[in-house]
């Protein structure tokens, strides 16, 4: 991966992040127990113990408190990946588990008391997004980003995530690039009184 870029003088390098911070341990509306998956080669989820009855058991008693739920989908070959919709090859994929959250949390989390029709779009959209930085993390789509100047390290950021990450990473670094231009060149007043 090649994403270096070079701006006023400086050198924006993207790398993949090696050691990413779980998302799954972030604040996460649909909390995967409320990502349960189960898979005998992998741990998943937010219960990686989790086994077939538990997770029957946990949905079944919680049923009437699940606002929505949504399945996850594995597809298993040369790596993982991980989707709320189905892979195209049922030899190498299936259904690992579900991402779901309550009621409870939705109306707390929306500063709500009625769950409409529009919220739970949201929420549908909100799990399919931690789902896909979930994917992002088990597929190593993760960066770090630095800024160099003279090959010294002068910023460096991690915890980019996807594509949209890298994009967001660039614009991060011209932002902090522009800011440091801005203070160290003196202003037009400040040029016209020492005149």
């Amino acid at each position: 991966m090649n994403n270096n870029e070079r701006y006023k003088g400086y050198e924006i390098v993207l790398e993949q992040d090696n050691d990413p911070m779980n998302p799954r341990e972030d604040d996460n509306l649909g909390t995967m127990l409320t990502m349960l998956c189960m898979h005998r080669n992998y741990s998943l989820g937010d219960d990686p113990k989790a086994g077939r009855e538990e997770i029957s058991d946990h949905l079944e008693g919680r049923k009437k408190d699940i606002a929505i739920s949504l399945p996850l989908y594995l597809y298993d070959h040369s790596g993982i990946t991980i989707s709320t919709s189905p892979f195209s090859c049922p030899w190498d994929s299936g259904i690992v588990g579900t991402i779901f959250v309550n009621k409870e949390k939705v109306r707390k989390w929306y500063g709500i008391k009625r769950i409409t029709k529009a919220v739970e779009q949201k929420v549908v959209e909100s799990l399919k997004s931690e789902v896909k930085v979930y994917d992002d993390y088990l597929t190593g789509n993760v960066y770090c980003m630095f800024i160099k100047k003279d090959d010294e390290i002068l910023e460096s950021m991690g915890g980019w995530w996807g594509d949209s990450g890298l994009k967001d990473a660039i614009a991060e670094a011209k932002s902090t690039i522009d800011c440091w231009e801005q203070k160290q060149s003196p202003n037009r007043l400040e040029l016209e009184l020492k005149k």
